[in-house]
């Protein structure tokens, strides 16, 4: 059975690119998603401000830039779709996590 995998994206190059070169980003991210056909669950968005909270009231940015969420049979086949994601490939990184029905 299939369980949702969400990914959560850190750094990168971010948005100050030329438009070349961002049109070239976002042409290989719709090719991996593409790729991915119906493992794609939610495709998620870029976040914008961000804060991570602590009970003291202090806070400081979480350096989480968007996420997708991802179908696969286990954590081993979420990694397998994620290798040649195009976020890797633009200096940031892919955090994956296992959801699970509460």
């Amino acid at each position: 059975m299939a369980t949702n995998y969400v990914l959560l994206y850190k750094g990168g190059a971010g948005m100050d690119r030329s438009e070349e070169d961002a049109n070239a980003v976002m042409e290989a991210w719709g090719m991996w998603y593409g790729k991915l056909g119906d493992a794609i669950v939610d495709g998620g968005n870029p976040f914008s401000q961000s804060m991570a909270m602590t009970s003291d009231g202090n806070t400081d940015p979480s350096g989480i830039t968007g996420y997708t969420v991802i179908s696969a049979d286990d954590m081993a086949g979420a990694q397998a779709l994620v290798k040649d994601h195009p976020h890797l490939d633009d200096g940031g990184t892919v955090e994956v996590y296992e959801t699970f029905e509460m």
